[in-house]
């Protein structure tokens, strides 16, 4: 399992989290999501290396940004 650690801006509630996780979720491989809309923190863990770009893009279409940390 690999677990990668990214920092989103703009989650204010447990809407927002549910909205990163339900787009997150939809990536192949991808086996647990950790959010919190209070630190900014989103922690994936895969079945394998995960792709930045699609979780940036997953986090961009629930309508925030995110780095990776």
């Amino acid at each position: 399992m690999a677990t990668t650690e990214y920092q989103v801006t703009g989650m204010t509630c447990g809407h927002c989290e549910m909205s990163v996780r339900e787009e997150v979720g939809q990536i192949g491989g991808v086996a647990d999501i950790e959010v919190s809309a209070s630190s900014g923190k989103l922690v994936v863990t895969a079945s394998e290396p995960i792709d930045d770009a699609a979780v940036l893009t997953a986090v961009d279409e629930a309508g925030y940004s995110a780095v990776r940390v």
